[in-house]
């Protein structure tokens, strides 16, 4: 670790000293290591691995997404073989749908043990509404990877009108798209998922009802630039680094940065089938472990481009470096003239408690999902937060690596959450908040 990351460690946004001497100790060797230490540290010197795990094997999906970049970190610098999860195997899905059934399968019928996924793909699994025969699929979240950094971009056809968070144009161009008989559509990367959530809020906030004024599409991530570039869609909704390629290469422009409708978001989540999670508890944990560690290392300033140059190889990503790094480090180019530095709104994986597994957004999201039809009205929400959302392995998780009590949220919920129409989410209320949208199914 270079000076700079250790001066973040000491403000506090880098890894927690526990962590630097367990890095330290895994690159170095004890010996040397702990040589390097000050008299009054080496007895605080912790050693990897103390617990034995059940099993060193795993099996988990990513999309090619910059918010998979903890999982590719934890691999890269040996994180999960650091905690004794040896035989990890991270897997390039094809799409959300594919990460869906091989979860279903597991790694015992040739599928996966958990993923890199959708919030509410994990709910729609639990509740049996995107498996076979409706057949439930018990599922532990154990973190969420990230917090904002997805965006809404438009082809170039739609570059006179300016649009952003204020869709007046687009809705004007689809009202005339619409009197002389053509369609137009909105892609996002599968039903029910952050990214249709995004679309269809900031589509309903400006008046366009994303069920009737509008075709929509499902997508994978990394064929989205392309289905564009030939005219399939108008706008769509993903994550980094499609939006900033689809800039590279000439074919759109970003409307907005999904931070803008609600800023600190939460996004992509790490789960696991509960039923691997039953049978390898010390497994899971140091899996947990070793992806809150890379967390920390991808929210160090200093880190940054070293995660970008990770993200770009082709075994995760295979997209340009120099188009993941901007929007990594906060630099927004929109690709109209308007570039944001140092956004508020920049892709987080640890501070600000983006790790943390709020129950409350986990409730945000099936009440959206009942908003739309995805998930029945009379579901019993709460019951099945109880049993899906693991923040009491995510907490001793923390506290395992050395996170400060402090830094440890101590309850489920973010409290109230307020959009950039003014509608506010209350946990303790969420059918105030559905009555409250006037666009629903």
């Amino acid at each position: 670790m270079d000076d700079n990351s250790r001066n973040d460690d000491q403000a506090g946004r880098g890894l927690p000293r526990r962590s630097f001497l367990k890095q330290s100790l895994g690159m170095l060797g004890a010996g040397a290591a702990l040589s390097l230490l000050p008299p009054g540290l080496k007895s605080a010197a912790w050693a990897a691995g103390s617990d034995t795990v059940e099993t060193t094997k795993a099996k988990l999906g990513f999309i090619a997404l910059t918010d998979a970049a903890p999982l590719f970190v934890a691999d890269e610098l040996g994180l999960f073989a650091k905690y004794g999860m040896t035989e990890v195997e991270v897997l390039k899905q094809s799409s959300w749908g594919t990460t869906r059934d091989n979860l279903v399968l597991g790694s015992a019928a040739n599928g996966i043990d958990g993923a890199h996924i959708l919030t509410p793909m994990v709910y729609q699994l639990a509740a049996g509404k995107i498996t076979p025969n409706g057949q439930p699929l018990p599922m532990a979240l154990l973190a969420r990877l990230n917090v904002d950094g997805q965006g809404i971009s438009l082809s170039n056809d739609y570059r006179e009108q300016k649009i952003g968070l204020d869709a007046s144009g687009f809705k004007s161009a689809l009202a005339a798209r619409q009197a002389a008989g053509k369609k137009t559509s909105a892609a996002m990367t599968f039903p029910g998922g952050t990214h249709d959530l995004w679309i269809r809020y900031w589509l309903a906030a400006n008046g366009i009802d994303p069920n009737r004024d509008i075709t929509t599409l499902v997508v994978p991530p990394a064929q989205m630039v392309a289905n564009m570039k030939v005219g399939n869609m108008d706008t769509f909704c993903v994550g980094e680094p499609w939006n900033a390629q689809l800039i590279k290469q000439n074919i759109g422009y970003s409307a907005l940065t999904t931070g803008e409708l609600w800023a600190n978001h939460p996004e992509k989540a790490l789960a696991l089938r509960a039923d691997y999670v039953q049978a390898n508890p010390r497994a899971t944990l140091a899996l947990l472990k070793a992806v809150l560690e890379a967390q920390q290392y991808c929210d160090v300033a200093a880190n940054k481009a070293k995660v970008a140059e990770i993200c770009a190889k082709r075994r995760w990503i295979g997209a340009p470096a120099e188009d993941v790094v901007g929007r990594l480090q906060g630099t927004f180019d929109y690709g109209t003239g308007r570039v944001v530095q140092n956004s508020p709104h920049v892709m987080k994986f640890w501070n600000e408690h983006a790790s943390f597994p709020y129950q409350s957004h986990d409730l945000w999201f099936i009440t959206e999902n009942q908003r739309w039809g995805y998930l029945p009205g009379d579901l019993d929400a709460q019951g099945l937060i109880a049993k899906v959302n693991r923040a009491d392995l995510w907490r001793e998780a923390a506290a395992a690596i050395g996170v400060p009590t402090g830094d440890i949220p101590s309850g489920n919920s973010r409290g109230t959450e307020t959009f950039f129409d003014g509608k506010v989410f209350d946990p303790a209320d969420p059918k105030a908040y559905l009555a409250s949208l006037t666009l629903k199914v």
